[in-house]
């Protein structure tokens, strides 16, 4: 793992720099000297109130200032995003010009409570545009990424260590999501998070026996049916725990989606659609590089505990169909709809298993992480979707999450849960106790990514601990089908950390 440490720095001329990258709100009044050095730049070429640019200098560190615009900062509409989407740039054109040590420094940007982490936002902004896929790395060497750490001007060890903690989580999380199928097949997706979490304070468990995976979650092993036939597509399920020294004052618990390919199954992706669908695996990357966050910062008074539902969707003679009946863990009979519905199949059986643990544990919390539905990106653009059910909602659990959000470049829209998702999935005979799905694309399904945490809240057993129980449990099913690649480009695009930045803010 090799992305560039942050390093605390008092000043811009920092000695063990080899550049300086200042990001600015605006480059004609950046403070102290700086304005000094840039303003006979600025009388010749007018592109540096819109580009980043680099300045050649006798007393900057290297010779080299690199000098990056936000754009403006002060609408209604602008965020923090500004800065980070500046620093990406920035970087790169530094680690283009050769520079490996370069100090980051962020000016004239303190206008309101919006930018209060812009610094630590602009450094994970670099780490994501220096980030090279996991096969680059193993084919070509770790040179393909030089730089070996950001200094950051008025930071301290403190949130240089937080930061650090926080930039490894993102960094499992990419190679996680965005490696192709059969490097990280079950398997391998498993080696990796073994190898991610060794001497470290938590503890990894890898299921992979079909016996036991057929009897304790029999939806995830009817995903896999076709993928037996293949040893090294075999599923598994990876759990991960984390036990804080101390008291325990808070449980996080997740359930991520890792489907490592999705052909869609006997409901085959055509026309092209089937591209990039190794990274239908994003919800488990997410989780899993929040517990790598976890585990390096070691955060007191909170437990957290990871299910991964690993799993390939193949095509094949003993594939799954439509119109099956599932005997689930929850003793619910789930009727197929769609095969390409498979993501909340996979995650329904553990998310029952985890809300059984939820009632033992202290102050409990329980969220799904999915690239779940098509409706999600065309519902909410770029941005995570989380739902809610009604304890969740009673504790501002998603809405408080959002905010953290819109102040780390990790932005999110907060759903309801509604009677009518309930009444989508409802049975149609005697059959069966749930459909998992209609047989029309999501995108194209009036509350397309709504209805899917009704059925996941019916097959986690969920539904018997709303805000009516008498042991209400908080859910959040947050889909990350928008978020959870730049861009929108699930072939291509390069993976995002989606809800990593502010599910350790707030509860780190």
């Amino acid at each position: 793992m090799s992305f560039p440490i942050a390093k605390p720095a008092t000043t811009v001329w920092h000695a063990d720099a080899d550049a300086l990258i200042v990001i600015a709100a605006n480059v004609t009044s950046l403070g102290h000297e700086l304005d000094t050095l840039v303003k006979p730049y600025l009388t010749v070429d007018a592109r540096m109130t819109s580009k980043v640019s680099l300045l050649v200098n006798e007393k900057a560190p290297g010779q080299r200032l690199f000098l990056a615009p936000t754009g403006p900062l002060n609408r209604d509409y602008d965020d923090v995003r500004r800065v980070y989407d500046a620093a990406k740039l920035a970087i790169l054109e530094a680690k283009a010009a050769g520079a490996v040590r370069p100090v980051l420094c962020v000016t004239g940007v303190d206008i309101d409570a919006r930018y209060q982490h812009a610094l630590e936002v602009a450094y994970l902004g670099a780490c994501q545009a220096l980030w090279q896929p996991l096969e680059a790395r193993e084919s070509l060497g770790e040179h393909i990424e030089p730089v070996q750490c950001v200094f950051l001007v008025n930071a301290d060890d403190a949130l240089c260590t937080r930061l650090n903690a926080l930039a490894a989580g993102h960094y499992v999380a990419r190679d996680l999501c965005g490696t192709e199928p059969e490097r990280m097949a079950p398997p391998r997706f498993a080696e990796y998070c073994v190898g991610a979490f060794s001497n470290t304070g938590v503890t990894v468990e890898v299921i992979n026996d079909r016996d036991i995976l057929d009897r304790h979650y029999p939806m995830l092993s009817t995903v896999a049916r076709a993928s037996y036939a293949v040893e090294r597509h075999h599923p598994c399920v990876i759990k991960l725990t984390y036990e804080p020294q101390g008291d325990v004052e808070r449980t996080l618990m997740f359930v991520g989606k890792g489907l490592v390919y999705d052909t869609g199954g006997a409901d085959l992706k055509v026309g092209g659609f089937m591209a990039g669908m190794s990274r239908d695996k994003g919800g488990a990357a997410s989780v899993a590089g929040f517990m790598k966050a976890v585990a390096q910062a070691q955060p007191a008074g909170v437990k957290v505990v990871a299910f991964l539902a690993v799993v390939r969707n193949s095509i094949g003679s003993d594939c799954f169909v439509p119109d099956e009946i599932i005997n689930t863990r929850e003793g619910v009979r789930v009727r197929i709809g769609n095969t390409d519905a498979e993501g909340r199949l996979a995650m329904g059986d553990l998310l029952s298993e985890l809300k059984d643990q939820a009632l033992k544990e202290v102050n409990p919390i329980l969220f799904t992480v999915a690239t779940l539905t098509g409706h999600a990106a065309r519902a909410m653009g770029p941005y995570s979707a989380y739902v809610e059910n009604g304890p969740a909602r009673q504790a501002n659990v998603s809405r408080e999450l959002a905010q953290v959000g819109d102040l780390w470049a990790d932005c999110a829209e907060v759903s309801r849960s509604r009677r009518e998702d309930f009444d989508f999935v409802k049975p149609r005979t005697l059959a069966d106790d749930v459909l998992s799905s209609n047989n029309a694309p999501s995108a194209v399904t009036a509350r397309g990514h709504q209805f899917p945490m009704a059925f996941l809240n019916i097959v986690g057993g969920l539904d018997k601990h709303g805000s009516d129980s008498e042991t209400p449990l908080p859910y959040v099913h947050m889909d990350i089908a928008g978020s959870g690649v730049e861009g929108g480009d699930w072939q291509h695009g390069k993976p995002f950390p989606a809800t990593i930045s502010s599910l350790f803010a707030k509860y780190c």
